[in-house]
């Protein structure tokens, strides 16, 4: 694994932060669940870059996919700093009772339960936030997956499935009382999907209201000043992070920075972008194979060029590579030429 020795990545500071079970995070600021994103490299380097906790990729309680190649990447702790949250899927409270104790017994030290997911094939099977339609299903399946192991249990949770069915302030007390230590709160309900509608930052508020355990409030927040606002307005303990860490994982030492002293760090140049990419590029190589882990770095490469001249035509480039020393040396001539353009301007 490529290690980060950059100045761009930080140890955070403990002073203003949430505790977890015994765990206390070192800062106020958490990387988002993502299924296809949050893998092991692209969790270590959010970390590296200052958020003060990352949660995995959703892992499935069906136990019959837990020997697949998808699974066990996903299972895969190593090199991690704690807390290793680890986020499971499911409907049934026996397998997913299951699925905490397996994942404990491969490194979890939080188990997050997913009822947040809008996903069709997920709501499909009655799980993610499906499951905010059946309150009592909710218990069970909470109460299950807490009583099966010793490490805390965080949830995700939506707002509700629809405008007219808001639940979410009534699934809150439910999870505080079946023993959640932490609650994510996606400011939407199910029927917005990922990120259609307002963020109902006044809902969180009013679930933030309703229990004493932590709340974390989630949904479009893509910068410090924002991610302050979040928390002033709506009394959250901490804020997550999802879309807005994709291609800018500096965004945790951003938030953080701005959180403990008022202060915009400046964005980081060409150079800098450059270096973080290429380590991250090399991780996915590690982790994935040179055929794989040059196909899912793709998604990687587009979303740091984002914003950049010339950064379309070098997508189109990039989605034809086949190699990681063709990707690594296109991408790093994108991103010198950036550089040079910059100095002739200057």
């Amino acid at each position: 694994m490529t290690e980060y020795h950059h100045p761009l990545f930080v140890t955070p500071d403990k002073k203003t932060s949430m505790r977890i079970g015994t765990h206390l995070l070192a800062n106020r600021v958490i990387l988002a669940p993502m299924a296809g994103v949050t893998d092991r490299p692209f969790r270590q380097l959010c970390k590296a870059m200052g958020a003060g906790m990352v949660v995995s990729e959703m892992v499935s309680c069906n136990s019959l996919l837990w020997g697949s190649d998808k699974t066990q990447r996903r299972i895969d702790h190593g090199g991690e700093a704690e807390p290793r949250s680890v986020q499971i899927v499911g409907a049934d409270p026996r397998q997913m009772a299951d699925a905490a104790r397996y994942n404990v017994e491969h490194g979890a030290d939080i188990v997050d339960i997913n009822m947040g997911c809008p996903a069709k094939k997920v709501c499909n099977v009655a799980a993610g936030s499906a499951l905010m339609k059946n309150e009592v299903l909710v218990a069970e399946i909470l109460s299950a997956v807490v009583n099966a192991v010793d490490v805390p249990v965080t949830l995700k949770i939506r707002t509700g499935w629809d405008a007219e069915h808001r639940n979410g302030a009534r699934i809150a007390r439910v999870a505080q009382d079946c023993g959640i230590q932490a609650l994510a709160v996606h400011g939407r309900t199910r029927a917005c999907g990922f990120a259609e509608g307002t963020v109902e930052y006044d809902t969180i508020a009013e679930i933030k209201r309703t229990v004493s355990i932590p709340v974390i409030a989630n949904g479009d927040i893509r910068t410090p000043a924002q991610a302050k606002l979040v928390l002033d307005y709506t009394g959250a303990d901490a804020v997550m992070i999802g879309r807005a860490a994709q291609g800018r994982p500096w965004i945790f030492r951003e938030i953080a920075h701005y959180l403990a002293t008022g202060e915009a760090l400046a964005e980081p140049g060409p150079q800098v972008v450059r270096d973080v990419l290429l380590g991250h590029l090399h991780n996915l190589y590690a982790l994935y194979g040179d055929y794989s882990g040059v196909r899912v770095a793709r998604k990687h490469i587009a979303w740091y060029s984002k914003g950049h001249p010339q950064g379309a035509a070098f997508r189109q480039l990039i989605n034809h590579i086949e190699t990681p020393e063709q990707q690594l040396a296109f991408t790093r001539e994108f991103f010198d030429q950036l550089t040079h353009n910059q100095e002739l301007a200057a």
